[in-house]
């Protein structure tokens, strides 16, 4: 029921003013509810654009102990595996920080190369990791089906980069290399098994000796290339 204002206290055109207001006002008030709305959803950002545009923490989003992380091929063939004490994972660079790290690679051949360090810096798929730290890296003793032997290789030293589905270790430090029964020194190196090559740098020394248990005509892999300075 409208609402009347007692007569004789107010104006008739204040009246009858009141008495249209109170009509149209329930018009008015949906109005301007809607545009309220329309302008909240105009200078508010959607969930996804805030979360796209959000800054990536560089602090670790989560821990691991004692753990172990196993990657494999899309046929389900084993191509990494990763041991650790504690492990910190970064989002920012997608690192993971490994505590007494030990990890096992296979090349697409079935080659095993196992890696050691005090502490370890992996990429996501274990492919690529640095060490840090008592560092070596070691690739067992292979023959190809042509015939050629690759003995086994041993690199030792307290910083150690190894690229491991690519066979590849390098070190701006001080190393040890160790071939079958030889054993050289050097301040820098870079191996490839691609290139099949040792390159030595800096203060280079070596000890070479006789290849026991290996046919004298049987070539071997890698040449060592004592570049020194």
């Amino acid at each position: 029921m409208k609402r009347r204002l007692p007569k004789g206290i107010f104006p008739g055109w204040l009246r009858d003013g009141w008495e249209s207001l109170t009509l149209y006002l329930p018009m008015l008030l949906m109005g301007m509810l809607a545009l309220g709305t329309y302008w909240l959803i105009r200078n508010t950002a959607p969930p996804h654009a805030a979360s796209a545009t959000a800054p990536v923490s560089r602090e670790a989003d989560y821990f691991m102990r004692n753990f172990s992380v196993k990657n494999f091929d899309a046929n389900g063939r084993l191509k990494s595996e990763i041991f650790g004490r504690e492990g910190r994972h970064f989002p920012s660079t997608d690192i993971l920080e490994i505590d007494d790290a030990r990890i096992r690679s296979f090349t697409p051949a079935g080659r095993l190369t196992t890696a050691t360090g005090r502490r370890a810096y992996s990429n996501g798929d274990g492919s690529e990791v640095q060490l840090v730290g008592n560092a070596l890296v070691v690739r067992e003793a292979d023959t190809e089906p042509g015939g050629r032997v690759f003995p086994r290789l041993e690199f030792r030293g307290e910083f150690l980069h190894a690229f491991l589905n690519e066979e590849r270790v390098t070190s701006n430090k001080p190393v040890i290399l160790t071939r079958g029964t030889d054993q050289f020194t050097g301040n820098e190196f870079a191996y490839s098994k691609l290139d099949q090559v040792v390159e030595l740098k800096g203060r280079v020394r070596g000890v070479l000796n006789p290849r026991a248990g290996t046919p004298a005509n049987a070539p071997l892999g890698e040449k060592v290339d004592a570049g020194g300075r």
